[in-house]
């Protein structure tokens, strides 16, 4: 008995002993000991909490410098920009990015680790960078491809087609969704876009309110095709669900999020330290770990080969309308489409 008494507390100790070693590699988790962090960087970001704390928990595991994300709206950020010297990044739609550029809160980036950044994804001046983007996909429901002879491969297949449940996410209810129509205004002009959202309209089952609902609906068979953005898509064909993801072969909407170092950071040099690391693989991998599946603009990495031989085709018009202009344009989507 003493010698099973003596066994079990040689146990526990291991176990303390190995807790407590992980707790000082590690940092604790999430709070590292001041005395071990080598510098900060402040970042102000547009983008949802829950994408970005992986970003600075990894980044302060590996790199000892801790990086605060200041979440906050496009308004927000931009009169936070009007007070340089107290963030030293942004990353954020690049809408936003180019807006920021063109008022000069931002200063020029070069490095080695954008060069696998194609042109029409970042700044021609180096003033910002992309990182990631979403872009737009169908979804369709296997069951139903199982069917059908023909399957839409292109936004014009797609308003040809009769007689189906399409599930689309409402564009008053996310920026991600609103960029559907206003790059379809951008590339096809106002009129020839309202005219295709009147012709799928008859055969929308549900505007959502959320970006997942749409390939949801479609992994479910609550939708035979739904419009969607991939990084949802994928998410549900990773968990098992019954979807095929379809490329529009006319090219198709995305959201570009991107980050440009602003004017007089205070920790300038840690900023393009952490601007390097977000453009390799390390980031991408985490934010997968995570289940949030984005493209990587850098093509030299070793994350993008998963999305190679996808053909995926950009338009090469920029929807960047002032928000004023962007409600006028959805106000009027409103009025002759989804309440028409």
């Amino acid at each position: 008995m003493k010698r099973y008494s003596v066994l079990l507390f040689t146990s526990f100790l291991i176990i303390v002993i190995s807790i407590f070693g992980a707790l000082y590699f590690t940092g604790g988790g999430n709070d590292f000991d001041d005395s071990r962090i080598r510098g900060n960087v402040v970042v102000y970001t547009t983008l949802p909490a829950e994408t970005v704390s992986c970003l600075s928990e990894s980044y302060i595991r590996h790199n000892r410098i801790r990086v605060t994300f200041v979440p906050m709206t496009e308004r927000e950020l931009e009169q936070r920009l009007k007070e340089p010297g107290k963030a030293d990044l942004i990353i954020t739609d690049s809408r936003v990015l180019r807006r920021a550029a063109g008022a000069g809160w931002l200063q020029p980036y070069i490095s080695e680790y954008g060069d696998g950044v194609p042109d029409n994804l970042k700044d021609s001046g180096g003033f910002w960078i992309g990182l990631w983007y979403d872009p737009v996909v169908f979804c369709i429901n296997t069951d139903y491809m199982g069917k059908q002879s023909v399957i839409p491969t292109s936004w014009a297949d797609l308003g040809e087609l009769r007689s189906y449940r399409l599930g689309i996410t409402d564009f008053m209810a996310a920026d991600n969704a609103a960029n559907i129509y206003m790059f379809m205004v951008a590339q096809y002009g106002e009129s020839r876009a309202l005219e295709y959202m009147k012709l799928l309209h008859p055969w929308v089952v549900q505007y959502a309110k959320y970006l997942s609902t749409p390939a949801r609906m479609a992994g479910m068979g609550e939708a035979d095709i739904s419009i969607a953005v991939q990084s949802e898509a994928l998410r549900y064909v990773g968990e098992g669900y019954p979807i095929k993801i379809i490329y529009p072969e006319d090219g198709t909407a995305y959201t570009l999020t991107g980050a440009g170092l602003l004017i007089n950071g205070p920790n300038n040099e840690n900023a393009r330290e952490f601007l390097n690391w977000l453009l390799s693989d390390e980031p991408q991998l985490e934010m997968q770990g995570k289940g949030f599946y984005f493209m990587p603009t850098n093509s030299s990495l070793g994350v993008s080969r998963q999305f190679a031989g996808k053909n995926l085709v950009l338009y090469n018009q920029l929807a960047d309308y002032p928000e004023a202009q962007r409600r006028e344009l959805l106000d009027r989507w409103l009025k002759e489409v989804r309440f028409n």
